[in-house]
């Protein structure tokens, strides 16, 4: 037998054992169990994550290992985005019956998937896996991490955390469990056809392969966040909250800013208020040199990806006017597609900027845009026309619309709007997703209905086709 072939065989059977040993943990777990184990367990994870030092120490290693984003924002976002999440899950039920309805007669039962597989992305090493695992365990399950390659040793110190806090509460470390180094797609794709559910944050072909596996997925689509500026925003304020997002991390969050689309009539004074805080005009010189050293052979180069500002700079060879106070570049849009792949996301201090005549120009141009890349994940919008708002929701391919926000903040849930916390963001069949909402505990769960007989609702056929009938005739 070839040694490839061999290897494949070993792999596989090492990730079939993790599972086994899941499934005999899970069972364990959920015997006899009431709300308080489930809820035990989800804070263990969380407080793995959310202790200081621990957050800081994977906050320090997520950046070391994967060259991506910067300490201090990984640190408010491993705390921010658990917190938020503890928050929504509180007071949630997810243990015997939830809800009974004496109209129907029916009344529903919570109950666990059993084991979830989750494939985490570089860009969140620990937050991911985290929000993840506190889902899982909140509503009775065992799961097992897939994480990228790059951030294996952060996983494996964010389990080393969880599995400390699990002894303090006797919680099986079985539990929690994640596929040992080196990873390799044979592991991945056999975690996908072992579970009972598999998650995919992340990579679009494991997303695809997800949906192939034969298991219950949720994967979700690719971020290309496009805002738009008209004429009736307070353009301090979005440009301000612009620049906070766009600069958040090293703009690792899919939710960053990527392109913004201006009415034509107030573009000068947003781009000063957007120079105030940050944000730096090329020419197109300058722009030229950065979307070459930025699109590298048709890739997005990895020395600029999630980098400091003055090392995006360098790897560009461009320099910018007052410098020391710049935090990105903003890249004059022409063209969208493939020819121009600025027009996509970037992954970097990089915003593309498009200047239109009025409103409706610009919903043309985020049409265009979304067709190229993001459908389906988000638009945002700076006005004061509440209509406009209305009018991106029914008219756009957005699960989505965002408004007088800063996007990354919002698009997964903020302590401001109402959307659940979540690091995976359902893009719906725009995105070629399976679900079009922020992914969050009610994924992570079965229900069962108990369905009793009730008084008979069945219409005669004048109640359902009068109108019909009076209109079209019979």
């Amino acid at each position: 037998m070839p040694e490839q072939s061999i290897k494949s065989q070993e792999e596989q059977a090492e990730v079939q054992a993790m599972v086994a040993r899941a499934r005999v943990a899970q069972a364990k777990f959920i015997d006899g169990a009431d709300q308080r184990r489930f809820d035990q367990a989800a804070l263990a994870a969380a407080w793995a994550i959310m202790e200081p030092s621990r957050n800081k120490a994977l906050s320090e290693l997520a950046v070391q290992q994967t060259g991506l984003g910067n300490v201090a924002d990984k640190t408010i976002k491993n705390h921010r985005k658990t917190l938020g999440l503890l928050r929504d899950i509180q007071t949630v039920k997810t243990v015997g019956v939830i809800s009974h309805d004496e109209h129907s007669g029916i009344t529903e039962i919570a109950r666990p998937l059993g084991v979830v597989g989750a494939v985490v992305p570089s860009t969140n090493p620990a937050a991911t896996p985290a929000n993840n695992m506190i889902n899982a365990l909140k509503c009775g399950n065992a799961i097992v991490l897939s994480p990228s390659p790059k951030g294996v040793s952060v996983c494996q110190m964010l389990l080393q955390y969880v599995h400390a806090e699990f002894d303090k509460v006797g919680i099986d470390h079985d539990l929690v469990q994640m596929i040992s180094a080196p990873s390799s797609k044979v592991k991945t794709q056999q975690l996908m056809e072992s579970v009972d559910l598999i998650i995919v944050t992340g990579s679009q072909d494991n997303v695809r392969r997800a949906y192939q596996s034969g298991t219950p997925a949720i994967g979700v689509g690719a971020g290309n966040a496009t805002v738009i500026v008209d004429e009736t925003a307070d353009l301090h304020e979005a440009a301000r909250k612009i620049s906070a997002s766009k600069t958040f991390d090293n703009a690792t969050s899919c939710s960053s800013e990527n392109v913004v689309i201006v009415v034509r009539s107030i573009v000068d004074k947003f781009m000063q208020a957007l120079h105030a805080h940050g944000g730096r005009i090329l020419d197109n010189q300058a722009a030229n040199d950065v979307k070459r050293a930025l699109f590298d052979n048709g890739h997005l180069n990895r020395h600029m990806i999630a980098k400091d500002m003055p090392v995006f700079l360098k790897q560009a060879k461009v320099a910018v006017d007052e410098q020391d106070s710049a935090r990105f570049v903003v890249l004059p849009g022409d063209q969208v597609g493939a020819q121009a792949p600025e027009s996509g996301e970037k992954l970097s201090l990089a915003l593309t900027l498009y200047v239109v005549d009025d409103f409706d120009a610009a919903v043309k141009q985020a049409r265009l845009i979304l067709a190229y890349q993001g459908a389906g994940h988000s638009v945002g919008l700076h006005s004061k026309d509440d209509a406009r708002a209305m009018s991106l929701g029914t008219s756009l391919p957005t699960c989505r619309v965002i408004v007088n926000q800063a996007h990354c903040f919002a698009t997964g849930g903020s302590f401001d709007n109402g959307l659940p916390f979540s690091l995976s963001m359902g893009c719906g069949s725009w995105g070629g997703n399976s679900i079009d909402n922020n992914l969050h505990y009610r994924h992570f769960m079965n229900v069962t209905r108990v369905v009793r007989p009730i008084p008979s609702l069945e219409p005669s056929l004048d109640d359902v086709f009068a109108q019909y009938w009076a209109e079209a005739g019979s």
